[in-house]
């Protein structure tokens, strides 16, 4: 099916289940927010992209940072440190590594919901809050403010450039650069993605997924949905992932992407606009097969 640029691609199975006029693009068309702690970010937004320009004042309204003592005045953490019941714990604790989660011991006891910065993490400033049960490994990089949630893993490599709230059991991994962007809960980028001014749901993205979010032109992002236009007023937005979507390896979104809920990205593939949900999204491609013995004369 042929689209024109930034419009809604609507697969043929779709067409009876939405007519025009049924597109909805504010966040509980795209999220389910129930469980999502900060919800309130997208209170009195008519799109759901309108949270973005929402995330800084957010943070400076409700971030408590807690990272103060783990910093202990250096960019570097250069003490494996715990946070427990609000203290920094430098010493006299043993992490467990035998089961599937780590568990922190002090004492004899298990301290429940202690989160780990690793030596070797490096926390920039003062204006970050890191969630219980939550670790951060050697060579992740966190500039605030930034909050991270309950559970989550942000893995060794890790670029959290500020502005930037994850929520409860994410993963930003190795050599994941995000900014200005929101997870909301059950997130996954877990190897070599880029998040740059961003919204995702409870999703996977493939290894090397890219959410571009600036175009080649001085000029802010417009969407064009089902003939309608929408002016963003954003310079700089990246993509809309909804709950269910998944991205194969080394695919890409331009800027202004809105992949509805259950979407499906596959690996090498480039996304443009508006899809409805439960979409699959993928290339074509020719192989050429060679018999080398043939060609070698052999």
């Amino acid at each position: 099916m042929s689209t024109s640029a930034g419009a809604a691609v609507k697969p043929d199975r779709c067409d009876l289940l939405f007519q025009e006029g049924d597109i909805m693009l504010n966040a509980s068309d795209f999220f389910d927010l129930r469980t999502v702690s900060f919800a309130a970010i997208f209170e009195n937004t008519d799109y759901v992209w309108e949270a973005l320009k929402n995330i800084e004042p957010f943070l400076q309204d409700t971030l408590q940072p807690n990272t103060g003592a783990v910093r202990n005045g250096k960019e570097m953490v250069d003490t494996t440190t715990v946070i427990y019941d609000g203290r920094a714990i430098r010493d006299g604790f043993h992490i467990d590594l035998t089961g599937k989660k780590l568990r922190v011991e002090k004492d004899g006891a298990v301290l429940q919901g202690a989160s780990i910065i690793y030596a070797g993490a490096f926390l920039m400033d003062d204006s970050i809050y890191i969630g219980r049960g939550t670790v951060v490994e050697p060579g992740a990089l966190i500039k605030g403010p930034a909050f991270i949630g309950d559970n989550t893993e942000i893995r060794q490599g890790a670029y959290i450039r500020g502005r930037v709230i994850v929520g409860d059991s994410c993963v930003v991994g190795h050599a994941t650069e995000m900014k200005s962007s929101l997870m909301l809960g059950e997130s996954k980028a877990g190897h070599f993605a880029y998040i740059g001014n961003s919204i995702l749901g409870r999703v996977n993205l493939g290894a090397g997924t890219k959410l571009a979010n600036l175009k080649m032109t001085d000029t802010p992002v417009v969407l064009n949905v089902d003939g309608k236009t929408y002016e963003t007023g954003l310079r700089k937005f990246g993509a809309v992932l909804a709950d269910g979507v998944e991205t194969g390896c080394n695919s890409v979104t331009s800027p202004g992407t809105l992949l509805g809920k259950g979407c499906l990205l596959y690996p090498n593939g480039t996304a443009r606009g508006y899809y409805f949900p439960e979409t699959i999204i993928k290339i074509r491609q020719t192989q050429r097969l060679i018999d080398l013995s043939r060609r070698s004369g052999r």
